[in-house]
């Protein structure tokens, strides 16, 4: 049970504040926040073509979804990628896995 000093220190904007006001509905704000997938990147991973398995690019067109290339770079694929140099990145960590 709530006391008078309790009263005196609710939130004014909290619903719990005046109960018997009827329902309300209390909204939490914060701010919008993005994550970016490669802090590095610089754009410099949108200028190559990126290894991905082509089940992941099919599904990607099907869904939507975003893949992950070898090196890291999160994207959804809509560009051809005949018209970019293959990633620097993309292309070391495919030949180590090749020569395990």
């Amino acid at each position: 049970m709530m006391t008078d000093a309790m009263w005196n220190d609710a939130d004014p904007v909290s619903p719990l504040s005046s109960p018997d006001e009827g329902t309300g509905t209390a909204v939490l704000e914060r701010p919008e926040t993005r994550e970016q997938s490669d802090m590095t990147d610089n754009g410099d991973a949108d200028r190559f073509a990126h290894y991905v398995s082509k089940d992941r690019i099919q599904e990607s067109k099907l869904t939507g979804r975003p893949v992950v290339a070898l090196c890291g770079k999160v994207w959804v694929p809509k560009h051809d990628p005949s018209q970019y140099p293959v990633c620097p990145d993309c292309k070391r960590i495919y030949d180590e896995m090749r020569n395990w």
